[in-house]
Protein backbone atom coordinates (compact mmCIF):
# COMPACT_ATOMS: atom_id res chain seq x y z
CA UNK A 1 0.00 0.00 0.00
CA UNK A 2 0.94 3.28 -0.47
CA UNK A 3 2.04 5.69 1.65
CA UNK A 4 -0.10 9.05 2.10
CA UNK A 5 1.37 12.00 0.94
CA UNK A 6 2.20 15.36 3.29
CA UNK A 7 -0.04 16.98 1.37
CA UNK A 8 -2.86 15.11 1.70
CA UNK A 9 -2.17 14.09 5.32
CA UNK A 10 -2.09 18.49 5.82
CA UNK A 11 -5.72 18.56 4.19
CA UNK A 12 -7.02 16.06 6.45
CA UNK A 13 -6.05 17.48 9.39
CA UNK A 14 -7.13 21.03 8.83
CA UNK A 15 -10.39 19.97 7.74
CA UNK A 16 -10.39 17.83 10.92
CA UNK A 17 -9.89 20.91 13.43
CA UNK A 18 -11.71 23.46 11.43
CA UNK A 19 -14.50 22.97 13.73
CA UNK A 20 -11.81 23.55 17.19
CA UNK A 21 -9.42 26.45 16.32
CA UNK A 22 -9.28 29.36 14.79
CA UNK A 23 -5.87 28.48 12.82
CA UNK A 24 -6.45 25.03 11.55
CA UNK A 25 -4.13 25.43 9.03
CA UNK A 26 -0.81 26.37 11.02
CA UNK A 27 -2.45 23.89 14.27
CA UNK A 28 -2.23 21.23 11.36
CA UNK A 29 1.31 22.28 10.29
CA UNK A 30 3.00 22.61 13.83
CA UNK A 31 1.77 18.95 14.59
CA UNK A 32 3.35 17.60 11.13
CA UNK A 33 5.98 19.54 11.76
CA UNK A 34 7.31 18.26 15.13
CA UNK A 35 6.12 14.85 13.89
CA UNK A 36 8.64 15.07 11.11
CA UNK A 37 11.21 16.79 13.10
CA UNK A 38 11.01 19.51 10.21
CA UNK A 39 10.33 23.41 10.07
CA UNK A 40 7.78 24.50 8.43
CA UNK A 41 9.05 26.46 5.59
CA UNK A 42 10.72 22.48 4.80
CA UNK A 43 7.30 20.90 5.06
CA UNK A 44 5.50 23.05 2.67
CA UNK A 45 8.88 22.51 -0.12
CA UNK A 46 8.00 19.09 0.40
CA UNK A 47 4.22 18.38 0.32
CA UNK A 48 4.49 16.03 -2.49
CA UNK A 49 6.92 13.45 -0.53
CA UNK A 50 4.94 10.36 1.34
CA UNK A 51 4.49 10.69 4.79
CA UNK A 52 6.81 8.01 6.57
CA UNK A 53 4.72 5.17 8.89
CA UNK A 54 6.33 6.64 12.36
CA UNK A 55 5.99 9.86 11.75
CA UNK A 56 2.14 9.34 10.96
CA UNK A 57 1.56 7.38 14.04
CA UNK A 58 2.78 10.45 15.72
CA UNK A 59 0.99 12.85 13.48
CA UNK A 60 -2.16 10.60 14.05
CA UNK A 61 -2.06 10.45 18.05
CA UNK A 62 -1.26 14.79 18.59
CA UNK A 63 -3.99 14.92 15.89
CA UNK A 64 -6.65 13.14 17.84
CA UNK A 65 -5.80 14.98 20.88
CA UNK A 66 -6.27 18.89 18.78
CA UNK A 67 -9.19 17.30 17.13
CA UNK A 68 -11.58 17.17 20.58
CA UNK A 69 -10.27 20.93 21.39
CA UNK A 70 -6.99 20.47 23.86
CA UNK A 71 -4.81 23.47 22.51
CA UNK A 72 -1.62 22.49 20.29
CA UNK A 73 0.77 24.04 22.71
CA UNK A 74 -0.06 21.74 25.47
CA UNK A 75 0.45 18.91 22.94
CA UNK A 76 3.94 19.57 21.64
CA UNK A 77 4.84 21.54 25.18
CA UNK A 78 6.15 24.96 23.19
CA UNK A 79 4.71 28.09 22.08
CA UNK A 80 6.43 30.55 19.86
CA UNK A 81 6.25 34.09 21.53
CA UNK A 82 8.21 37.18 20.10
CA UNK A 83 11.15 36.36 18.87
CA UNK A 84 11.59 32.96 21.26
CA UNK A 85 9.94 29.52 22.09
CA UNK A 86 9.02 29.01 25.56
CA UNK A 87 8.03 26.22 27.61
CA UNK A 88 4.12 25.60 28.30
CA UNK A 89 2.24 23.15 30.19
CA UNK A 90 -1.18 23.34 31.39
CA UNK A 91 -0.21 24.98 34.91
CA UNK A 92 0.34 28.35 32.65
CA UNK A 93 -1.80 30.20 29.96
CA UNK A 94 -0.78 30.01 26.53
CA UNK A 95 1.25 33.29 25.22
CA UNK A 96 -0.77 35.11 23.48
CA UNK A 97 0.59 37.65 19.86
CA UNK A 98 -1.53 40.26 21.52
CA UNK A 99 0.79 40.75 24.22
CA UNK A 100 3.90 40.92 22.41
CA UNK A 101 2.21 44.34 22.15
CA UNK A 102 2.84 44.82 25.88
CA UNK A 103 6.12 43.61 25.30
CA UNK A 104 6.75 45.98 22.47
CA UNK A 105 5.94 48.92 24.28
CA UNK A 106 8.24 48.17 27.14
CA UNK A 107 11.20 47.40 24.75
CA UNK A 108 10.59 51.12 22.95
CA UNK A 109 10.60 52.59 26.63
CA UNK A 110 13.36 51.30 27.61
CA UNK A 111 15.25 52.94 24.51
CA UNK A 112 14.71 55.56 25.90
CA UNK A 113 14.46 55.63 29.51
CA UNK A 114 17.03 53.55 31.73
CA UNK A 115 15.24 50.97 33.06
CA UNK A 116 16.13 49.93 36.80
CA UNK A 117 14.06 47.37 37.99
CA UNK A 118 11.31 45.67 35.73
CA UNK A 119 8.47 43.75 36.98
CA UNK A 120 6.45 40.32 35.35
CA UNK A 121 3.30 40.08 37.68
CA UNK A 122 1.57 37.19 36.93
CA UNK A 123 4.36 35.81 34.97
CA UNK A 124 3.14 32.53 34.23
CA UNK A 125 5.44 31.06 31.39
CA UNK A 126 7.61 33.66 31.59
CA UNK A 127 7.52 34.86 28.38
CA UNK A 128 7.64 38.45 29.16
CA UNK A 129 10.32 38.77 32.05
CA UNK A 130 12.77 36.56 30.10
CA UNK A 131 12.02 38.15 26.29
CA UNK A 132 12.45 41.39 28.54
CA UNK A 133 15.29 40.37 29.62
CA UNK A 134 17.14 39.20 26.81
CA UNK A 135 16.41 42.35 24.63
CA UNK A 136 17.38 44.91 27.90
CA UNK A 137 20.80 42.99 29.43
CA UNK A 138 21.08 46.37 31.51
CA UNK A 139 17.88 45.63 33.48
CA UNK A 140 17.04 43.45 36.18
CA UNK A 141 13.71 41.45 36.57
CA UNK A 142 11.62 40.83 38.83
CA UNK A 143 9.05 37.93 37.98
CA UNK A 144 5.61 37.28 40.20
CA UNK A 145 3.25 34.52 40.76
CA UNK A 146 0.79 33.27 42.82
CA UNK A 147 0.91 29.93 41.76
CA UNK A 148 4.54 28.06 42.48
CA UNK A 149 3.85 25.55 39.18
CA UNK A 150 3.52 28.29 37.00
CA UNK A 151 7.07 29.51 38.72
CA UNK A 152 8.86 26.23 38.09
CA UNK A 153 7.60 26.74 34.36
CA UNK A 154 9.19 30.37 33.92
CA UNK A 155 11.74 28.86 35.79
CA UNK A 156 12.73 26.33 33.08
CA UNK A 157 12.51 29.04 30.36
CA UNK A 158 15.01 31.45 32.34
CA UNK A 159 17.36 28.68 32.29
CA UNK A 160 15.97 27.77 28.51
CA UNK A 161 17.11 30.71 27.25
CA UNK A 162 20.13 32.02 29.00
CA UNK A 163 18.60 34.75 31.48
CA UNK A 164 18.24 33.07 34.90
CA UNK A 165 21.24 35.85 36.68
CA UNK A 166 18.87 38.82 35.84
CA UNK A 167 15.46 37.38 36.58
CA UNK A 168 14.36 36.72 40.40
CA UNK A 169 11.18 34.81 40.54
CA UNK A 170 9.17 35.65 43.91
CA UNK A 171 5.89 34.03 44.81
CA UNK A 172 3.01 35.92 45.96
CA UNK A 173 0.04 38.21 45.46
CA UNK A 174 0.64 40.45 42.59
CA UNK A 175 2.96 43.44 43.84
CA UNK A 176 3.23 42.08 47.79
CA UNK A 177 6.81 40.11 47.48
CA UNK A 178 7.63 43.76 45.68
CA UNK A 179 5.72 45.73 48.75
CA UNK A 180 7.12 42.99 51.05
CA UNK A 181 10.88 43.82 50.39
CA UNK A 182 10.95 47.73 49.54
CA UNK A 183 11.37 46.74 45.97
CA UNK A 184 10.18 49.73 43.43
CA UNK A 185 9.95 49.01 39.88
CA UNK A 186 10.37 51.70 37.49
CA UNK A 187 8.67 49.16 34.63
CA UNK A 188 5.65 46.97 35.55
CA UNK A 189 4.50 44.69 32.65
CA UNK A 190 1.26 42.33 33.85
CA UNK A 191 -0.91 40.42 31.49
CA UNK A 192 -3.63 39.45 34.78
CA UNK A 193 -6.83 37.68 34.10
CA UNK A 194 -9.18 40.36 32.66
CA UNK A 195 -12.35 37.87 31.37
CA UNK A 196 -15.31 38.34 33.01
CA UNK A 197 -16.46 35.05 35.60
CA UNK A 198 -19.72 35.04 33.74
CA UNK A 199 -18.00 33.96 30.43
CA UNK A 200 -15.51 31.59 31.30
CA UNK A 201 -18.03 28.85 31.62
CA UNK A 202 -18.97 29.49 27.11
CA UNK A 203 -15.37 29.89 26.46
CA UNK A 204 -13.04 26.58 24.97
CA UNK A 205 -10.09 27.91 26.98
CA UNK A 206 -11.69 27.24 30.16
CA UNK A 207 -11.52 23.15 29.91
CA UNK A 208 -8.04 23.36 29.33
CA UNK A 209 -6.09 26.38 30.54
CA UNK A 210 -5.90 27.24 34.26
CA UNK A 211 -8.98 29.21 35.65
CA UNK A 212 -6.39 31.21 38.02
CA UNK A 213 -5.25 32.85 34.83
CA UNK A 214 -8.53 33.85 33.50
CA UNK A 215 -10.84 34.75 35.84
CA UNK A 216 -10.69 38.34 36.63
CA UNK A 217 -13.98 38.63 38.66
CA UNK A 218 -17.21 40.04 37.65
CA UNK A 219 -16.22 43.14 35.23
CA UNK A 220 -12.43 41.60 34.60
CA UNK A 221 -10.97 43.72 36.10
CA UNK A 222 -10.59 42.86 39.50
CA UNK A 223 -7.05 41.96 39.67
CA UNK A 224 -6.61 45.54 37.80
CA UNK A 225 -7.92 47.04 40.14
CA UNK A 226 -5.85 45.46 43.36
CA UNK A 227 -2.47 45.52 40.99
CA UNK A 228 -3.19 49.87 41.28
CA UNK A 229 -3.81 50.09 44.60
CA UNK A 230 -0.74 48.45 45.69
CA UNK A 231 1.48 50.05 42.63
CA UNK A 232 0.20 53.37 44.27
CA UNK A 233 2.43 52.48 47.68
CA UNK A 234 5.33 50.89 45.61
CA UNK A 235 5.70 53.32 42.39
CA UNK A 236 7.98 56.48 42.45
CA UNK A 237 7.02 59.70 39.82
CA UNK A 238 8.14 58.45 36.31
CA UNK A 239 7.34 54.89 36.40
CA UNK A 240 6.14 53.07 33.53
CA UNK A 241 2.97 50.32 33.67
CA UNK A 242 1.63 48.54 31.21
CA UNK A 243 -1.09 46.24 31.52
CA UNK A 244 -2.96 43.95 29.28
CA UNK A 245 -6.90 44.00 29.38
CA UNK A 246 -9.45 42.68 27.18
CA UNK A 247 -11.86 44.32 24.48
CA UNK A 248 -13.91 46.83 25.66
CA UNK A 249 -12.35 47.31 29.24
CA UNK A 250 -10.64 50.22 28.31
CA UNK A 251 -12.86 53.15 29.66
CA UNK A 252 -13.12 51.37 32.93
CA UNK A 253 -9.54 50.60 33.17
CA UNK A 254 -8.62 54.16 32.47
CA UNK A 255 -11.68 55.05 35.46
CA UNK A 256 -9.63 52.51 37.63
CA UNK A 257 -6.67 54.40 36.76
CA UNK A 258 -7.22 57.85 37.31
CA UNK A 259 -9.26 57.05 40.65
CA UNK A 260 -5.69 56.83 41.89
CA UNK A 261 -3.48 58.59 39.76
CA UNK A 262 -5.82 61.69 38.52
CA UNK A 263 -2.98 63.54 37.23
CA UNK A 264 -1.22 60.28 35.71
CA UNK A 265 -0.18 59.97 31.67
CA UNK A 266 -2.27 57.32 30.91
CA UNK A 267 -3.90 55.71 27.47
CA UNK A 268 -5.59 52.46 26.30
CA UNK A 269 -3.52 51.46 23.15
CA UNK A 270 -5.65 49.38 20.91
CA UNK A 271 -4.33 46.23 18.99
CA UNK A 272 -4.23 45.19 15.70
CA UNK A 273 -7.86 44.43 15.30
CA UNK A 274 -8.59 47.80 17.27
CA UNK A 275 -10.02 46.30 20.28
CA UNK A 276 -9.02 47.74 23.91
CA UNK A 277 -5.74 45.92 24.62
CA UNK A 278 -3.19 47.81 26.55
CA UNK A 279 -3.53 50.17 29.31
CA UNK A 280 -0.42 53.03 29.55
CA UNK A 281 0.45 54.39 32.45
CA UNK A 282 3.11 57.03 33.29
CA UNK A 283 2.67 57.91 36.80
Amino acid sequence: MSRPLLRDARREAVERLRAVSETPALDADLLLCAALGVERAFLLAHLDDPLAEAAAAQFEAWLARAAVGEPVAYILGVRGFYDREFIVTPDVLIPRPETELLLEQALAWAEDHPVRLAADIGTGSGALAVTFAAHVPSAQVVAVDISPAALAVAQANTARHGVSERITFLHGDLLAPLLERGLPPNLIMANLPYIPSSDLPALAVTGHEPSLALDGGPDGLDLVRRLLAQAVDLCQPGALLLLEIGAGQGEAALAAVRAIWPAAEAAVLPDYAGHDRIVRVVV
